[in-house]
């Protein structure tokens, strides 16, 4: 596979779900350049390898044995370029196995726009690129080149004529077998003329001439007889062709005579019919006109009721429309009714009720206790500042009578 198709299948990979299966395709074709590099003798039985199936390196199944595989492949076909590359060994650094082959790669002008790490796999569409792109330059260095097909010439007259021929022979078989039919039916069914003309001409020329006339001993009356019996036998019946002109001919006469005899007689049938149909239709008709003008006068009277029943019905719907709000109207006064004896109720209680007025009684003679209380602690109070001053002016004044002493100064 050539760098720009790899290229062009990298650009389209998502323009298509084919694109998918891309690599699978590749696959193969390289599989058929290491047959043509004869790979089995210089590459599996050389270095120890198994037959690689078709899409060995388009899907993984054993990492570690996939990536020995690739690299030792790689090794093969650069060494089949015309270039030394080691057989790489499995405990060799593959990091640089892979820069390696990358570079050798680059050496052939191909574009590696993927990282190294990609290969390490050992499969993959990268890994199928590096494959295909070694083997298009080993195939390259060995000088094979790319033939045109030749087709084979296909001989078609000789297959025709045979055709030909036993088609003419089945026709012959088929032939054969429809005279032998015949001829088994005519044989059961018709009388053998031909066998008793001969039948005849062997009796005259094996029988000799008579001497003297011959008289016949046979009675008239029982000749007759034998006659009417077997002259049933004795008719030819002439078999008919389907496939004779005369009998189509016949057939179109017959049926052209049957055709006219039906159509006279249905032409009548249907003139009769035609005839009764425009009768009853001419009646249907009078009757009709009869009965609109009979009818006139309770189809007026049918429209003014018509018209009185429309007014009818617009003033009932008029006075639905003014029921209906009155109605409303009426709901909502006996809700204010409602309130307002609610409210009637709740006063005439609260006058009839001398609850309150035991209450206020209650609440006065409460009042005057408590101010008597306080009234008892006001006084207290007082008294108690009242003697408070006292004691102060009385020590005040002791103070000031004392007289003041040498060692305060």
């Amino acid at each position: 596979m050539s760098e720009e198709g790899r290229r062009g299948a990298d650009e389209g990979a998502e323009k298509g779900p084919g694109q998918a299966y891309q690599v699978f395709v590749v696959m193969e074709d390289l599989v058929d350049k290491l047959k043509l590099l004869q790979y089995e003798d210089g590459f599996i039985k050389g270095w120890g390898f198994k037959p690689l199936p078709r899409h060995y390196f388009a899907i993984p199944t054993n990492p570690g044995e996939q990536f020995y595989a690739f690299t030792s492949l790689c090794a093969w076909l650069i060494t089949k370029g015309g270039k030394h590359f080691d057989q790489p060994q499995e405990y060799d650094d593959p990091n640089a196995t892979i820069s390696n082959i990358l570079d050798e790669v680059r050496r052939l002008g191909g574009a590696v726009d993927f990282p190294p790490s990609k290969l390490k796999q050992g499969c993959g569409e990268h890994a199928v690129y590096v494959l295909d792109k070694l083997a298009d330059e080993a195939m390259t260095s060995t000088g094979f080149a790319w033939e045109k097909p030749v087709y084979p010439e296909e001989e078609m007259e000789e297959e025709t004529m045979v055709d030909d021929d036993a088609e003419l022979t089945l026709n012959k078989v088929e032939d054969e077998m429809m005279l032998d039919d015949d001829e088994i039916e005519e044989e059961e069914t018709f009388l053998d003329l031909e066998g008793l003309k001969k039948q005849s001409m062997k009796n005259e020329s094996e029988g000799s001439k008579p001497v003297e006339i011959m008289e016949s001993t046979t009675d008239a009356a029982e000749w007759k007889l034998e006659v009417e019996r077997v002259l049933p036998s004795l008719k030819v019946h002439i078999k008919a062709d389907n496939k004779d002109w005369r009998a189509h001919f016949e057939q179109m006469l017959q049926h052209r005579d049957g055709i006219e005899h039906s159509l006279t007689e249905t032409r009548g049938h249907l003139d009769k019919l035609h005839q009764e149909i425009t009768r009853t239709l001419e009646k249907i008709g009078s009757r009709e006109k009869y009965i609109n003008n009979q009818l006139e006068s309770f189809l007026q009277e049918f429209r003014a009721m018509q018209d009185q029943l429309a007014q009818a019905k617009e003033k009932y719907r008029e006075g639905s429309g003014g029921v209906t709000e009155r109605t409303r109207e009426l709901a909502l006064i006996t809700e204010e009714l409602e309130q307002v004896k609610s409210e009637m109720e709740e006063r005439g209680t609260s006058m009839t009720d001398g609850t309150p007025l035991v209450k206020i009684k209650q609440a006065l003679t409460r009042l005057k206790t408590e101010m008597t209380q306080m009234d008892i602690r006001m006084g207290v109070v007082e008294h108690t500042l009242n003697q408070a001053k006292l004691k102060d002016k009385s020590n005040m004044q002791r103070d000031m009578n004392k007289p003041v002493s040498d060692e305060q100064y």
